[in-house]
């Protein structure tokens, strides 16, 4: 056999045991973030969102239909690779991988897919969802779907190193909890940096998801309130370094020989 057929078993493997992990749980990992986001839609959309007005030229709800799906998509990619890697930890799977012939990438590979898949499942029910509540526009399908891929690449990644680091249950639930969850909420999810005064705008440029979020409202309505091809610059060099240090961390085995 050879070593590229072992690499695409594995690979294929990896990523099989992922999805239907999350897909047998479906009521715990898909259903609660479609119920989530359609109570975001009637409250902030429907309730809020006509006292709100017009923002950037179109409707309330409109506007924040971008930043809650992808903060679908940010939240369960990453959810599903750092649980999914530390149970591997905690119940020692983990060693049947360090001892079997097959390349740190392409381990790193199957947990990544493995929380796009998750990911870009809710973030497709979320759309649907959303079409309940208004037209979707596209701008640009290529652009809204590698905003899309990139996001949930990114956020896997982020999702992989916090499960290297973490000791316990407590361990992962502190990033999602004290930067995942404010760094979304401040990215431009529910509103237009312009609207802050001018010490906060550039605060909120620090955001790396600020730039995600407007990038892909780009790909839907056509505006946006930063330079759409400096932010694809800097998601795609977010996931290089992401990518780059989730290796060492695994060629080390810190967190994992230990």
């Amino acid at each position: 056999m050879s070593s590229g057929h072992v690499k695409r078993i594995a690979y294929q493997t990896i990523v099989t045991k992922e999805v239907l992990r999350f897909a047998r749980i479906w009521v715990q990992t898909i259903l609660p973030p479609a119920i989530t986001t359609t109570l975001y839609f009637i409250i902030f959309g429907k309730l809020i969102g006509e006292r709100i007005g017009m923002m950037e030229g179109y409707s309330y709800i409109e506007f924040i239909v971008p930043g809650l799906i992808l903060m679908s998509v940010i939240q369960n990619s990453y959810a599903n690779v750092v649980s999914s890697f530390f149970s591997t930890k905690l119940q020692h799977y983990i060693e049947e991988l360090l001892i079997a012939p097959v390349p740190n990438w392409v381990v790193l590979a199957g947990y990544v897919t493995g929380g796009m898949a998750r990911g870009l499942i809710v973030g497709t029910v979320v759309t649907g969802i959303s079409l309940f509540f208004t037209d979707l526009t596209i701008n640009s399908y290529s652009l809204t779907l590698l905003v899309f891929v990139l996001t949930s690449i990114l956020f896997s990644l982020a999702g992989f190193i916090n499960a290297v680091y973490a000791k316990s249950f407590d361990d992962i639930a502190i990033v999602p909890t004290f930067v995942l969850i404010p760094l979304t909420y401040l990215g431009g999810v529910f509103y237009s940096i312009q609207l802050l005064p001018e010490f906060w705008q550039q605060v909120s440029l620090a955001n790396p998801v600020l730039y995600m979020i407007n990038t892909f409202r780009y790909g839907l309505l056509g505006v946006s309130d930063i330079d759409v091809r400096i932010a694809l610059v800097i998601i795609i060099a977010f996931i290089a370094v992401l990518t780059w240090y989730s290796l060492r961390l695994l060629s080390r085995g810190v967190g994992i020989k230990e």
